[in-house]
């Protein structure tokens, strides 16, 4: 994460700061699985199996093979140094618990929406979040194996996200995939922060 250091430390950030990324999108997106990709410690998570009670409330489709679900936060943690630690918190993907989204989001930097092709307009409500409090977002599609491959604008005029929005392709389960996306949403921050200066600044 030598590069995700780099970033941070430009952007401003000398005095020690705990750095809070929500990682949002849909049910079975991957979110679970990409906070413990990175996390150097063991994650906390939140999942419970799959009941016939959820039978008709959560939607399978696309994920048959899913038997566990969020029921509150995933959270896993990366140091940089004495200074500086990111906290990640995986958010629940089912619409039942966006109640508590607005408490889990409070003092994130930024956050990640991972998307799954097969299951696109899931992650719609993530964006429509975000983009409405105007927190820096990146789009993360993860690529499953078998799914549709989508070209990036695609993707993104699918989501009709706001121009700038970046997307990219990743794989929730490698680290080097995942600490990727997390440079990205980074470098999204920075530039909204450059930007914000030089409109004060005219």
């Amino acid at each position: 994460m030598d590069s995700v250091r780099s970033d941070l430390r430009q952007a401003g950030m000398q005095s020690f700061v705990a750095l809070k990324i929500l990682i949002a999108g849909g049910f079975g997106a991957g979110k679970t699985t990409m906070v413990g990709a990175v996390s150097e410690i063991q994650p906390l998570r939140t999942e419970e199996y799959l009941t016939e009670a959820g039978r008709g409330v959560d939607n399978p489709d696309g994920v048959e093979r899913k038997t566990t679900t969020t029921v509150a936060i995933d959270f896993g943690r990366i140091t940089f140094d004495d200074r500086m630690a990111l906290y990640l918190f995986g958010t629940p993907g089912q619409d039942r618990f966006w109640f508590f989204w607005d408490d889990i989001a409070q003092g994130a930097l930024g956050a990640v929406v991972i998307a799954d092709t097969r299951r696109l307009e899931d992650c719609f409500p993530a964006v429509d979040y975000f983009e409405r409090r105007e927190m820096p977002f990146v789009v993360a599609v993860n690529c499953f194996d078998g799914s549709r491959r989508y070209r990036i604008d695609q993707v993104s005029a699918a989501l009709d996200l706001d121009p700038g929005t970046p997307v990219v392709l990743c794989d929730a389960r490698d680290r080097t995939s995942a600490k990727q996306v997390l440079i990205t949403l980074v470098e999204r921050v920075r530039q909204e922060k450059r930007q914000a200066s030089a409109a004060v600044s005219r």
